[in-house]
């Protein structure tokens, strides 16, 4: 596939912008995915390559989680195989559809993804009174959401992190910093089997996703901080923009 220079001036701020989001609590591919669309690749070169930068950002955020206590070993281990099994599927049947035919599903995907963002509470600052108690239904719910999950980030993949962070607060009762943690790790597996499908399948521009990649790295570290700090209340807002932008053109590449 052809790409220019140019590309690179609408995917970098933006995917820089979706790292920040992602460290803070998952989401960041509501916007780093729409990146590449906007600037023009069609959508399994775009899935492809985003998959590249996210795993470059997301390995910053999930080194700082683990450094920091907040990933379970087991648990998290737990995760990631499930998390694998489920990419590699998801990605698989991605591949299999043809680029017009996802463009119809996500015209029905985007309204339902932007009405979530909107009325979903702020959950990801809130504090909770748990023990952290790794049990039977922690493990279960681990494998349930890194599996269906993880087919879910491997298939198309936005708001695959935030919805782990909130089912494993949620089902798993773990504390949103652990919780975060696991989700990271889960994440970071399904990134890399994602990769390693849709690079078999010649569907990443690694000049590309690299150097988005770097932007991801930066916009991950800071968003880490910003989560200590429980700075996500501007994340919402700008999602919000990028989901109206990215329907704007997926009409557009329908319409013409």
């Amino acid at each position: 596939m052809q790409w220019h220079l140019s590309q690179l001036f609408i995917i970098c701020p933006l995917i820089f912008i979706g790292g920040v989001i992602d460290a803070i609590g998952g989401g960041g591919g509501l916007i780093t995915l729409p990146a590449f669309m906007i600037a023009g690749f069609p959508v399994h070169y775009a899935i492809g390559t985003n998959k590249v930068s996210s795993a470059m950002g997301t390995s910053i955020a999930f080194t700082k989680f683990a450094r920091d206590g907040y990933m379970p070993f087991k648990l998290s281990l737990c995760g990631i195989v499930f998390a694998l099994l489920g990419s590699s599927l998801g990605a698989r049947t991605a591949l299999l559809i043809s680029d017009h035919a996802f463009k119809i599903l996500m015209l029905a995907v985007l309204p339902v993804t932007a009405f979530y963002v909107f009325r979903s509470q702020n959950l990801l600052t809130e504090e909770r009174d748990t023990l952290d108690t790794i049990t039977a239904r922690t493990y279960i719910a681990a494998i349930l959401v890194a599996f269906f999950l993880g087919f879910y980030d491997g298939f198309y993949g936005p708001g695959a992190g935030t919805f782990m962070l909130l089912l494993m607060a949620g089902a798993a009762r773990l504390s949103v910093q652990k919780a975060n943690g696991v989700a990271k790790a889960i994440n970071f597996a399904t990134n890399i089997a994602a990769i390693t499908v849709y690079f078999m399948n010649g569907k990443v521009i690694l000049p590309v996703g690299v150097c988005a990649g770097v932007f991801s790295i930066a916009g991950n570290y800071i968003g880490a901080r910003f989560f200590e700090k429980g700075g996500a209340k501007a994340v919402r807002p700008v999602i919000l923009i990028v989901l109206a932008l990215f329907f704007v053109r997926v009409i557009y590449d329908l319409a013409f």
